[in-house]
């Protein structure tokens, strides 16, 4: 399948627009992309009609232009002989948005509509879902544009089965200034699954991590999307849910998939590579780490903190998911202490954590983690950045990333999400250093990087 025009649309017909309630899910499509978006869009309704001073077409064989994208909101009865009637017109691919088929017992409707596609070789994303969301390029989601949090354009891929966790992720990266290059609610996903996916976004320019949401296969489903995802040479990164008896259940009623046995597809995952987010927590932050650092580490930490406390609960974090936070040398450690400034040589901590009390400066800073770089016993550094400490300017960030870009050892930096501070966070994020706003986000990011075996 051609799935160019698809994912990136010129043009776009909404087939099912309402002319009367423009809060049906098709005139919310319509109006966005109409007003937000830099796509020619076109209203399509059997009845025909004028919307907004402009004709409404009775079939999408009517407008008068090439369709890129067919985005169908209409009863689901009436599904396979709209997708017919945009196979006919030469229409790129689909969106499905209705519901009504495999999830609520109508398997058979969804399978004709499979057929249809399938002889047509004609991609389609859904039924029973949002559909496609690129930054700045389009927007099938039936979500008003008021309501909803976009974050901005990125090199990340979210694909999701279910629309609503999929608008919570696009919540979450845009809290943290994570960047998508697309999001894909997949719904049913009775055309265009996981695999599909996969092998679309390998060789997606834009795109160099691949996050899903996953909630049951169909049967052999599970084992074709671990061998897809362990060729890939971008990281792949899955949440998955259906872990419990009752999960299970819930999975089945809501996209009729099969949530199979949990234990058995997260070993699985692990044997080939693949890097297993277990909340949304962690999804974000292994996102915005695994966007920054391809290459695995073995999991020793060093830590640079001028907080004793917040040193304390980062090793705690560490030991938690299984990372090391290993004593440094005696020898490092008298290295690091001549090199620190007269308030913080006398009184600081150097066995790791690095407590350089709240008497540091940003020299400090910048000359323990230039140390820590060096030495072979480190394979990653979690920097703990306090900006409200009398020494700390809004220059860290930046001077510390220039340590990494110097000696190559990855950096996380744990910082407080303040506008206050958004200065020093750009320091870190414009020079491709991940940052997150939680002690626990920081010692995650780092779990990423041991976590990620790349092919």
């Amino acid at each position: 399948m051609d799935y160019q025009k698809l994912f990136e649309p010129k043009s776009m017909a909404v087939i099912g627009v309402s002319l009367n309630n423009d809060r049906h899910p098709a005139n919310v499509v319509y109006n966005k992309n109409r007003l937000r978006y830099p796509i020619k869009v076109f209203p399509v309704n059997p009845k025909g009609g004028v919307l907004q001073r402009r004709e409404v077409f009775s079939k999408v064989s009517d407008v008068p232009e090439k369709v890129d994208l067919a985005v169908i909101a209409v009863r689901a009865g009436m599904v396979p002989g709209v997708l017919s009637e945009c196979i006919e017109a030469g229409v790129g691919g689909a969106v499905v948005i209705s519901g009504g088929f495999a999830e609520s017992g109508r398997k058979d409707l969804q399978d004709r509509m499979v057929a249809i596609a399938r002889e047509a070789d004609f991609p389609l994303v859904g039924p029973n879902c949002l559909g496609l969301f690129s930054p700045g390029k389009v927007d099938t989601f039936f979500l008003p544009s008021e309501r909803i949090v976009q974050p901005d354009p990125g090199n990340i891929a979210l694909v999701s089965q279910s629309g609503g966790i999929l608008v919570d992720q696009m919540i979450n990266f845009a809290g943290e200034g994570v960047g998508l290059s697309v999001a894909v609610s997949i719904g049913n996903k009775a055309v265009i699954d996981e695999v599909d996916m996969v092998g679309y976004l390998a060789e997606h320019t834009q795109t160099e991590v691949l996050a899903f949401y996953v909630e049951g296969f169909e049967k052999n489903g599970g084992r074709e999307f671990v061998l897809a995802a362990s060729r890939c040479p971008k990281p792949v990164i899955v949440l998955k849910s259906g872990k419990s008896p009752e999960g299970s259940r819930a999975v089945s009623s809501h996209t009729a998939s099969l949530a199979g046995d949990y234990k058995v597809f997260s070993e699985v995952l692990s044997q080939y590579g693949i890097v297993e987010a277990r909340s949304q927590f962690e999804l974000v932050s292994f996102c915005e780490s695994l966007s920054c650092y391809k290459n695995a580490i073995k999991g020793r930490v060093g830590i640079v903190t001028i907080s004793g406390g917040h040193g304390a609960m980062a090793v705690d974090q560490c030991m938690a998911h299984g990372l090391s936070v290993p004593t440094i040398s005696e020898a490092l450690q008298k290295e690091i202490r001549e090199g620190l400034s007269p308030s913080s040589q006398p009184i600081a901590a150097l066995s790791n954590p690095i407590d350089l009390t709240g008497s540091a400066v940003d020299d400090d800073f910048v000359f323990a983690t230039e140390c820590l770089s060096r030495a072979p016993d480190v394979d990653c550094i979690i920097l703990l950045i306090l900006p409200y400490a009398p020494g700390t300017t809004s220059d860290l960030g930046d001077r510390l990333s220039r340590v990494y870009l110097r000696e190559g050892k990855p950096l996380v930096a744990y910082v407080p999400h303040v506008e206050k501070y958004r200065m020093l966070i750009e320091g870190f994020e414009l020079n491709r250093i991940p940052v997150s706003p939680a002690i626990e986000g920081a010692v995650l990011m780092a779990e990423a990087i041991r976590r990620y075996q790349p092919c």
